[in-house]
């Protein structure tokens, strides 16, 4: 196409820009069983991470119980060797035995408390434990819907190479500060950066142009006319012909 008059080849640009932007857009849709699978394993990784949280924190609440559970026992070991070889009398062998109740009465408490601390804590490895399950058997059919994607963005990328290679070669047979502005454009403009006149409007924004514009942009010259109400390049396809 390098017959083809400057804003010729820079419209026919857009038009290479335009499918290579529905390719981009096509390699974002990703099949509905692979959103799902994705969704499903970050549902499972972050259910994992609050379980191994909260189990964290049980696991040293029953560390802490554990270990004050065995010094109260302790306490009570030595206060009965204590009791054993210092009671002489009925007073001592009396403050021994209520200093050996009161530790027993507080074991028993800690005991206590340490049943349901343990029961969370077997309820949360478990969950945790399923959870690691869930995670591994979904792994195979989700390497094979990545693997399977992947395969379709290297299609996608394929298609789109040829019109890569022309695009480029178009380019550069145009004003580098032309293309530079053209790209700025068409990205603030919702992918159009050259609009077509018809019936004397600008088929960007739809406002009648001036009969000056609509002349000037007839000739086909660079730098292109833009738009007085949207600033796209104009372009008369009705008008313009191989040079």
């Amino acid at each position: 196409m390098t017959d083809l008059s400057p804003l010729r080849r820079l419209h026919r640009v857009q038009e290479l820009d335009l499918g290579l932007d529905r390719l981009r857009d096509e390699e974002q849709n990703f099949p509905g069983d692979l959103r799902a699978a994705r969704a499903e394993q970050g549902r499972l990784n972050n259910d994992l991470e609050d379980t191994e949280i909260t189990l964290e924190g049980v696991d040293r609440r029953v560390r802490q119980q554990e270990q004050d559970l065995g010094g109260t026992r302790e306490q009570m070991a030595r206060a009965a060797e204590e009791q054993e070889k210092n009671a002489f009398d009925a007073r001592a062998q009396s403050q021994y035995g209520s200093r050996i109740q009161q530790l027993g009465e507080r074991a028993d408490e800690m005991a206590e408390d340490l049943v349901p601390l343990r029961e969370r804590q077997r309820e949360l490895n478990e969950r945790a434990a399923d959870l690691r399950a869930q995670h591994r058997a979904l792994r195979p059919s989700l390497n094979t819907m990545e693997e399977k994607d992947e395969t379709r963005i290297q299609d996608l990328r394929a298609q789109g190479e040829a019109d890569r290679q022309e695009r480029a070669g178009l380019v550069s047979d145009l004003d580098a500060r032309t293309v530079r502005e053209y790209d700025m454009i068409r990205k603030a403009k919702k992918g159009l950066g050259v609009v077509e006149i018809r019936g004397g409007r600008c088929t960007g924004c739809n406002v009648v142009l001036p009969i000056n514009v609509q002349q000037k942009a007839a000739l086909g010259k660079l730098p292109p006319v833009k738009c007085p109400s949207c600033g796209r390049f104009l372009i008369r396809l009705d008008l313009e012909s191989v040079e």
